[in-house]
C-alpha cells in the first residue's frame, strides 16, 4: 500500500530556509568586523613602518587650540645619536631589550603605587601616533594590543626616530627638530650632551618645564641621564638603535 506524503512537507523545509536566524548573523557580521579591524590596524601599523607619520591626533587638537604647532620632521641619521640615548636613558633605559612591555618596569610600579609610571618608549610611540591623550581603559587596552604589532612590524631604531619626532617637548612644540630649535637655536644635529639630556629631562611634562633655563630639579635630572646615556652607550643597551 502506497504511502501518501503530506502537502506540507516541502513548505516547512523552505520556511524553515528563510526562517531569520539572528545568531547566526551575528556571528557572521562580528567576525566581519573582526577581520576588518585586524585589517585596518595591519595596514597603519605597516604604513607608518615605511612613511612618516604626517601629523598625530594630539597635535591636531594642540593645532587646533593654539592656531599651530612647531613641528619638522628629521631623520634620524640627522639628530645628534646622544639626543637617542638621551631619551632612552630618560623614559626606556631597557629599550633594547624588551618586546614592548617592560616586565620589571611594570612590577616596580605596582609595588610604588600610582607616582611611578612604566611606560615603554614604544608604548608612548603608539600612544602619540595611532590614539589619544588621557587615562582611560579603553586607551590602555588599546595601546596594550598595538604595541606588540608595532614591535613586530618596526624596528627599534624606526620607533625611537617616531617617537622623537612625534613627542611634545613644550607649549606647540613637537619633535626634536623644532625642540632643538626653540630651546637652544641649533639643529637636532648638532645638541650637545648636556642640551640633549636637558631636552629629555621636561619630557614628561614640557609645558611646565624648561629645557634652556632649567630649576635646579631638572639640572639635576638632566646630570643623570646625561650619565645614563653614557652607561647603556658603554654597556650595549644602545646597540638596536645606533648605527653598525
Amino acid at each position: 500500500m502506497a504511502v501518501r506524503r503530506g502537502r506540507g512537507s516541502t513548505g516547512t523545509k523552505g520556511a524553515d530556509r528563510t526562517r531569520p536566524r539572528p545568531l547566526r548573523w551575528l556571528i557572521r557580521w562580528t567576525l566581519r568586523l573582526t577581520l576588518a579591524a585586524v585589517a585596518a590596524v595591519a595596514l597603519a601599523v605597516s604604513a607608518y613602518a615605511v612613511f612618516d607619520p604626517p601629523t598625530t591626533p594630539y597635535m591636531i587638537a594642540e593645532a587646533r587650540r593654539l592656531g599651530g604647532v612647531d613641528r619638522q620632521w628629521v631623520d634620524l641619521d640627522d639628530v645628534a645619536p646622544v639626543m637617542a640615548r638621551s631619551a632612552v636613558a630618560a623614559e626606556d633605559a631597557n629599550f633594547c631589550l624588551h618586546w614592548g612591555f617592560d616586565m620589571a618596569a611594570i612590577r616596580a610600579a605596582l609595588e610604588a603605587g600610582a607616582n611611578r609610571g612604566a611606560s615603554t618608549i614604544s608604548q608612548q610611540t603608539v600612544k602619540n601616533v595611532y590614539l589619544w591623550q588621557g587615562r582611560s581603559w579603553l586607551r590602555k587596552a588599546l595601546e596594550a594590543a598595538l604595541t606588540p604589532a608595532v614591535e613586530a612590524v618596526w624596528s627599534k631604531r624606526r620607533i625611537l626616530e617616531v617617537y622623537l619626532n612625534v613627542a611634545e617637548f613644550g607649549e606647540g612644540v613637537f619633535g626634536v627638530d623644532a625642540a632643538a630649535h626653540h630651546w637652544f637655536g641649533v639643529g637636532p644635529d648638532a645638541l650637545s650632551p648636556t642640551q640633549a639630556a636637558r631636552l629629555a629631562a621636561i619630557l614628561p611634562n614640557p609645558k611646565a618645564r624648561s629645557a634652556s633655563d632649567p630649576s635646579g630639579a631638572i639640572r639635576r635630572k638632566a646630570e643623570r641621564i646625561r650619565d645614563g646615556a653614557a652607561t647603556i652607550a658603554r654597556d650595549g643597551r644602545a646597540a638596536c638603535f645606533e648605527d653598525g
